[in-house]
């Protein structure tokens, strides 16, 4: 289970402390968060110069997740559609 992400203010002050001189345990105490997260912080920040969210690897989904429960709808009014009806009701 993942947690969620934090902000880019809180990463930039992670950051921002860190630079001023502060240790790991420092700041996750005082930020309240774990020592593992301040440093995979720290550690992103410096490869790639940013505390900003990079892009994921993966394909982007073809359908949104409305356009995935209106498909689930249509197949549920009627369990003997055919993909063909699906892909023609859907455009």
């Amino acid at each position: 289970m993942s947690s969620k992400e934090l902000s880019v203010e809180f990463r930039d002050r992670i950051v921002s402390r860190h630079r001023s001189g502060e240790g790991y345990q420092i700041i996750s105490a005082a930020l309240k968060v774990s020592k593992n997260t301040v440093a995979s912080i720290i550690i992103k920040w410096k490869k790639f110069g940013s505390t900003k969210t990079l892009p994921r690897a993966g394909r982007p989904a073809k359908l949104s997740n409305r356009g995935g429960s209106a498909l689930v709808r249509e197949v549920n009014k009627n369990l003997m559609v055919t993909q063909t009806e699906l892909q023609s009701s859907s455009v």
